[in-house]
């Protein structure tokens, strides 16, 4: 079993009313929550056709992102480490998300230090590596920190960067499997994924760069039809999924659940 995208759990949580206060660098408006619903209910269909347990966890009113569950942990076969988040107001949703992991992991690491901030939006996990993006919301104590406490399960964390004004490393890339990266051009440019076969997202669709592969499965956002296309032309089977709500508050694909595989 490949350890970077076969999985057999899921966490997801439901969209609170309050994401219209959500996080955004840029105002396009605010989610509609009615079809915001109906896409993250799709994604949780998507996710379980591939025969994976999806936790759905409930809404969390105080905390507006917190339907973004994937920055608060780093979930991997050995046990899963508690982000440090960059945003000051998303630092409560990692103490709520501890507990669950708390009851499928049997052990569960934390990133605790004062000057350190960290989340999973920033991290991208490949058979061989952890790839480690420095953003506005990691920083450089972050990744050192999370090195140490995942050196002794195996894993080399390797620090790439976030190119400017891009809100998190996986906004612009993912792992479509063991060998092969979904990537934007800007990202690919810097040289991060030398060695791994790189597909290229269509010009003008670096949106649609947030993908996940989960098990047998790609899902991925609708609307970015030549990035879709190419991605079939490369021979994955693709779940399109609406994303037009949770993009006016920065959110894609991957940040809707955590994915992994409880040792």
């Amino acid at each position: 079993m490949t350890k970077s995208y076969s999985f057999t759990h899921a966490i997801t949580r439901r969209p609170p009313l309050s994401v219209t206060r959500g996080l955004r660098a840029e105002d396009t408006g605010n989610p509609d929550h009615a079809l915001l619903q109906s896409h993250h209910a799709d994604y949780i269909a998507a996710l379980r056709a591939t025969g994976a347990e999806v936790i759905e966890l409930p809404e969390l009113e105080d905390y507006p992102d917190s339907l973004f569950v994937e920055d608060t942990a780093l979930c991997l076969r050995e046990g899963a480490v508690i982000m440090r988040p960059g945003a000051p107001s998303r630092l409560g949703e990692a103490a709520e998300m501890a507990p669950h992991l708390a009851q499928l992991y049997r052990e569960l690491r934390r990133i605790e230090a004062a000057d350190s901030f960290i989340e999973a939006g920033d991290i991208l996990t490949t058979e061989s590596e952890i790839l480690v993006g420095r953003s506005a919301r990691t920083n450089a104590a972050g990744v050192a920190e999370l090195t140490r406490l995942v050196a002794d399960w195996g894993y080399k964390v390797r620090e790439v960067h976030t190119p400017p004004g891009v809100l998190h490393f996986k906004t612009d890339c993912s792992l479509m499997d063991g060998e092969t990266i979904l990537a934007t051009d800007r990202l690919a440019a810097s040289g991060c994924f030398t060695g791994y076969r790189v597909i290229a997202v269509a010009e003008g669709e670096e949106a649609g760069a947030n993908a996940i592969r989960f098990n047998d499965k790609v899902i991925v956002p609708s609307g970015f039809p030549r990035t879709r296309d190419r991605l079939l032309a490369a021979g994955f089977d693709l779940v399109e999924i609406g994303n037009s709500e949770c993009a006016k508050i920065d959110g894609g694909m991957s940040c809707l659940s955590l994915r992994f595989s409880p040792g």
